[in-house]
């Protein structure tokens, strides 16, 4: 199990290295070189945080991306929520089945508080907390 996906680890990385960059453009493939993140795929993310309101684009000679919103208010929980949904720890190991214990599984309870603590944490680290 991942608890972050790849698509979310770029995307992170990504934000990072605009945010050094300050309130200025910076091209995609620049950040795709230097993050080694491949190009293509490193577009689809920036579409997405575009359109989840992290990144304003620009196109042309001095274009690029950069951010929408200041560092220190883009939380990784909500860059998680974006790109993959929402965090489930507690998901019942039979997936497509439904369990008849679902509902007094002393297992799926516990994982449902770790999921909260879990959860919590994400919620604290910003992209200004990763850059520091």
């Amino acid at each position: 199990m991942s608890m972050v996906s790849k698509e979310t680890d770029y995307a992170v990385r990504a934000l990072v290295n605009v945010a050094l960059e300050g309130n200025s453009y910076k091209s995609s493939r620049k950040i795709a070189k230097q993050e080694s993140i491949p190009y293509p795929f490193l577009r689809r993310i920036i579409s997405v945080l575009k359109k989840k309101g992290f990144l304003l684009t620009k196109e042309g000679k001095d274009g690029g991306v950069k951010l929408k919103r200041k560092p220190e208010n883009i939380r990784l929980s909500d860059v998680i929520l974006s790109l993959q949904g929402r965090i489930d720890v507690s998901k019942c190991i039979f997936r497509k089945k439904i369990c008849r214990r679902q509902s007094g599984c002393r297992l799926r309870k516990k994982l449902a508080e770790v999921e909260k603590r879990i959860i919590s944490e994400f919620k604290d680290i910003s992209i200004r907390s990763l850059i520091e």
